[in-house]
């Protein structure tokens, strides 16, 4: 199991980030949310086989979202009991 926290900088609110990383989400084996944070970045907490995790992550890079990103904070972190699906927080 690999548990991570991202931040993505750059001009990633207001453009369907959250949503569309919802999107590349459905065809991995991963749980975990998305949410705007206050400062202008999107947090993403994610969780699943290290490979599903990995994969999902360069499906974001690879994605329309790569345009948006100017930079990309990837941090190990404790894994969560009861996750269940992909998930987009207020």
């Amino acid at each position: 199991m690999k548990a991570v926290i991202v931040h993505y900088t750059g001009h990633v609110q207001g453009v369907g980030f959250r949503f569309t990383a919802k999107s590349i989400a459905r065809g991995f084996d991963v749980v975990g949310t998305i949410k705007n944070l206050a400062d202008g970045r999107v947090e993403q907490r994610l969780q699943g086989d290290a490979d599903e995790v990995d994969a999902f992550l360069q499906a974001v890079r690879e994605s329309a979202l790569a345009g948006h990103i100017q930079e990309e904070s990837v941090q190990p972190c404790a894994a969560e009991s009861g996750l269940r699906g992909f998930r987009i927080l207020d």
